[in-house]
């Protein structure tokens, strides 16, 4: 098994979608007319797959009952918050920079989800694996 992608309600679906892509999302394709609404499919230019579906209908989105957030890695952290800034996209709050190179950064989209993004230390894989994380103290933390 494996994790196919995350839907998020959007309450403007034009607003959203124009800020996704500012993020670096492109979009695959839509499926219009479902019973949960309009969906936008996105990936990022090195994924090979759909990762976030934009779902739209005529309800209001309620913060706290979509996602707490989604994590994006970024190749360069200060090009990529100069990019969003000209855009009119700003961090919400202070990034962090840890003491082996990782920086991480957190901008908020049109409904208020958080979107972290994440550069890696040189030499760090592409993704999040054991080694990051601290040890498991018992199967019964998680």
């Amino acid at each position: 098994m494996r994790t196919l992608h995350i839907g998020l309600r959007v309450t403007d679906r034009k607003d959203s979608l124009a800020f996704y892509e500012a993020i670096g999302y492109e979009v695959v394709g839509c499926v219009p007319e479902t019973p949960i609404g309009h969906l936008t499919m996105l990936k990022l230019p090195d994924d090979e797959f759909v990762t976030v579906e934009l779902v739209h209908d005529a309800k209001p989105v309620v913060r706290g009952t979509d996602v707490s957030h989604l994590v994006v890695k970024v190749e360069s952290m200060a090009d990529t918050l100069e990019a969003l800034a000209s855009q009119g996209i700003e961090p919400a709050g202070p990034g962090h920079e840890s003491a082996d190179g990782l920086k991480t950064a957190f901008v908020a989209d049109p409904d208020g989800r958080r979107i972290e993004l994440v550069q890696w230390p040189p030499g760090h894989a592409d993704g999040m694996t054991a080694a990051d994380l601290p040890p498991r103290k018992d199967d019964s933390d998680g």
